[in-house]
């Protein structure tokens, strides 16, 4: 896959997305949200940065079976119960990112949500990547 991370001077600059990625390749995978579930479907972390590292965990074991990397990724949508509790946490979850997924960031938005399908769960990721 080829991409190019577009981020116009005429937009304020990106931290931790991209405006626009230009994607190349043979395969879209489209991820499922995925929120802070163990193997046992149970959701853990009592905190919304260890829920998001547990769900971009889970995002990106979705994409490496599906034979992805997270330089893969196109696009993430996240879905917060608590924006801004997400705007609290930004610089720790910029660290988790970078840890798990490195510093090719995928055009991104944060979206607040009433809720998430587990009561428990603050964050969800869904997404998609372009495999060559």
């Amino acid at each position: 896959m080829s991409t190019e991370r577009v981020n116009p001077p005429e937009l304020s600059a990106p931290t931790g997305f991209s405006h626009a990625v230009v994607a190349a390749g043979s395969r879209v995978v489209f991820l499922a949200g995925q929120t802070a579930l163990d193997t046992d479907g149970k959701v853990t972390g009592d905190t919304l940065p260890e829920q998001f590292e547990q769900a971009l965990g889970n995002l990106l074991t979705a994409l490496r079976a599906a034979g992805g990397t997270p330089a893969d990724l196109a696009r993430v949508t996240v879905y917060a119960t608590d924006v801004a509790a997400y705007r609290a946490h930004a610089g720790r979850l910029g660290r988790i990112w970078r840890d798990l997924a490195g510093r090719h960031y995928p055009a991104m938005a944060v979206v607040e949500v009433v809720r998430l399908w587990d009561e428990q769960a603050m964050v969800e990721l869904d997404g998609f990547a372009v495999l060559p």
